[in-house]
């Protein structure tokens, strides 16, 4: 059996387990969809992920759950229902064993918590083995869209890591798992950015490449172990985006932006480049809005 098949089996169960998450979810149903046994369906699960597929299940529906205690003024019980748990107690004792408080005192305070939010199996695959697949090699040039933003004085809640000057590097240091604590921030006033932080930001010892989340100045709510709050003073941001892709070619796209901002002149709308200013920043790449970079940038005088 190709590898290629095994894992292909592991995300059309994943895909199953993602549209049927408010059902009760059997291995006979999860082993129909791989087109495996029931018991061989099990272990490639296991191997590819991680975890068994009622873990899976499980942490799937509590991060599912907690994103609704968040933002949503739901009893506690009817979450529980909802999410296929059979009672309050079970419930409860599942939550505070995945994220550490019970689900009351979390819809109460909101902290950030460790949420599980699981990456389609086949496509890091196929992402990661792009070579196996046939593409087209035709250069095409691309657009790449420029604006200015503004970004208020804020905070940022990130993770360092501990020599990391780009994403694959930080994640060996620190893990993949820092977007999902981050994801879980209530008062984000953005989504998640990995940063490329100034000198002046860079602690003794640790990584120019960050991740974290943007929230308000006045943010009072718990600072996860062994991360950092750190205020950013009002700053001007040119964004460059790239047009839609296919996911699978997001390190080609990255690259393409890239190139385009090297030979890219700010001051023909009036600035200068200011990488002491602000954090440089990526949003995750997704090919459905392109890949999207922010660099700081002050007016030229």
């Amino acid at each position: 059996m190709k590898q290629a098949e095994i894992v292909m089996a592991v995300q059309k169960m994943q895909e199953y387990i993602d549209a049927h998450i408010y059902e009760e979810i059997t291995l006979k149903q999860l082993s129909t969809v791989a087109g495996y046994s029931s018991w061989h369906s099990s272990r490639i699960f296991k191997d590819i992920i991680g975890r068994t597929p009622f873990d899976y299940i499980r942490a799937l529906r509590l991060s599912k759950a907690a994103l609704v205690l968040r933002d949503k003024e739901y009893k506690v019980i009817d979450v529980a229902l909802d999410y296929v748990f059979d009672s309050h107690e079970g419930f409860t004792r599942a939550f505070s064993k995945e994220f550490g408080l019970s689900p009351k005192k979390y819809s109460q305070n909101t902290p950030p918590i460790q949420l599980f939010m699981p990456e389609r199996v086949f496509d890091t695959y196929r992402s990661i083995h792009k070579g196996e697949v046939n593409m087209s090699e035709t250069k095409v040039t691309k657009t790449v869209f420029v604006q200015i933003i503004e970004r208020p004085a804020r905070k940022v809640l990130l993770k360092r890591g501990i020599e990391a000057t780009e994403y694959f590097a930080y994640c060996e240091e620190v893990g993949c798992d820092v977007w999902s604590m981050l994801t879980s921030v209530k008062e984000a006033l953005y989504e998640p950015i990995g940063m490329w932080l100034p000198q002046h930001l860079i602690t003794k010892g640790t990584s120019q490449y960050v991740q974290g989340v943007e929230i308000p100045l006045d943010y009072n709510n718990a600072v996860p172990n062994g991360y950092d709050l750190v205020e950013l003073p009002p700053c001007k941001m040119m964004i460059f985006q790239g047009e839609p892709y296919n996911d699978d070619d997001f390190k080609d796209e990255i690259g393409e932006v890239w190139r385009h901002i090297e030979k890219f002149d700010p001051t023909i709308y009036g600035y200068h480049w200011a990488p002491e200013v602000a954090p440089r920043f990526q949003l995750a790449p997704m090919g459905y809005r392109g890949y999207i970079e922010a660099r700081p940038v002050v007016a030229v005088n």
